[in-house]
């Protein structure tokens, strides 16, 4: 196949997934004007069910736990094919230098004002990402989003710091062991269900007393946790592999 052909393909299959979208676009409801119930019975039967006052979490993590846990298997599906192929690409002997910069080009050492607001950033990212993950029963927030503060916060260790350092704060072993069980983990979670004779991913643990409470929820809390762990190793993990990707030789180079 020529490189013509190619294009004309390439434009023919996105001229018609363009049109998809816009297709999708023009039936959209208008602003404020919701038209289907399932929004409204979720509002009303949610808190009573799960006594997460995190709907969206409960929506989730809950009743469309089946649909999250593809969209998490996705991004472990990610991860795992960046790794692959970059640490294929990669030789196995590692630069002799402990300087933070690529082999083939100079790079100018962190400032003092990058250093300062790195540092300054990455305790408080390292809580909130903390609490986004662990609260998302209670308030709006939810594994995905304090899993990617997580990561963040040990990427601004990267930026206070050198790569060296950034890889003693998360060891590539630890990294995959922690993504493995966070996305195990919520799988592990509905298999569980299945065993005790329930639909998978069934909320089968103690909601608790009390609506809104760390403690309510049942699984729901749970699977969050285990998205947070999830995402953030499998974030770290992906900018570990391009750094070192940039970072080491080749073998025989």
């Amino acid at each position: 196949m020529t490189p013509s052909q190619r294009r004309w393909i390439f434009l023919i299959a996105a001229a018609g997934l363009l049109a998809f979208f816009v297709w999708g676009l023009l039936d959209l409801p208008g602003f404020g004007r919701y038209p289907g119930p399932y929004g409204f019975i979720i509002n009303r039967i949610a808190l009573r069910q799960t006594l997460a006052t995190g709907t969206v979490s409960a929506v989730n993590f809950d009743y469309r736990g089946f649909d999250t846990l593809g969209e998490e298997f996705i991004l472990f599906t990610a991860a795992i094919g960046v790794s692959t192929v970059l640490r294929r690409l990669r030789g196995e002997r590692e630069q002799q230098s402990a300087a933070d910069e690529a082999a083939d080009r100079d790079v100018p050492p962190t400032s003092s004002a990058v250093r300062m607001a790195a540092l300054l950033f990455t305790g408080p990212l390292v809580v909130l990402g903390w609490w986004l993950t662990s609260h998302a029963q209670a308030n709006p927030s939810g594994g995905f989003q304090g899993g990617v503060v997580l990561a963040s916060a040990l990427i601004m260790v990267y930026l206070a710091g050198e790569f060296l350092v950034f890889k003693r704060f998360s060891p590539v072993d630890v990294t995959d062991a922690v993504e493995a069980v966070g996305a195990g983990g919520f799988a592990a979670i509905g298999v569980a269900a299945v065993g005790m004779g329930l639909a998978f991913l069934t909320n089968y643990l103690s909601k608790g007393q009390y609506a809104g409470a760390v403690s309510s929820s049942g699984t729901i809390a749970l699977i969050s946790f285990f998205v947070g762990l999830e995402v953030a190793a499998a974030f770290i993990l992906i900018v570990i592999e391009l750094l070192e990707q940039t970072l080491l030789i080749r073998g025989g180079e």
